[in-house]
């Protein structure tokens, strides 16, 4: 197919090209490349596990009995299966693991679903400003 130009010199004919011209779109491609490979190793994010160790402690090694914060839907705290508040929250936790040094102990937290997020985090607010840091979230059933 062709394109006839007319002027003042007669008619000449121009050949259309059909061919695609690719070399835009393989430098959009290499940019895009560049791009995605500078960009992934950021997008990554490490969250520190603390794991168990991989081998259990030998035989006769006293275990220690974990201690569980429960939450209630009204806000009522129990500590295992004693009641107490967010006030002795701290001393008591520190009364149930045998004082020292009991913010190196870690502690479960659970809460019914109907618990507010607002009561939740009061009772984590409350162990981290008293110091304890290794705290575990239960999310099974309380029954």
């Amino acid at each position: 197919m062709g394109a006839k130009l007319g002027g003042a010199s007669g008619g000449q004919t121009i050949d259309q090209n059909a061919d695609i011209n690719v070399t835009p779109f393989v430098d959009v491609m290499l940019v895009l490349l560049i791009i995605f490979m500078v960009s992934a190793p950021l997008a990554t994010v490490s969250i520190k596990l603390d794991l168990p160790p991989p081998v259990p402690p030998p035989p006769g090694t006293p275990q220690e009995d974990p201690v569980y914060i429960s939450i209630q839907e009204g806000g009522a705290l129990f500590l295992a299966d004693r009641e107490t508040n967010i006030t002795n929250l701290a001393a008591d936790v520190c009364s149930a693991l045998g004082g020292g040094q009991c913010q190196e102990e870690r502690v479960f937290v659970r809460a019914q679903p109907e618990v507010r997020y607002n009561q939740f985090m009061e009772v984590m607010n409350t162990l981290q400003e008293n110091g304890f840091l290794k705290v575990g979230l239960l999310n099974e059933d309380i029954t």
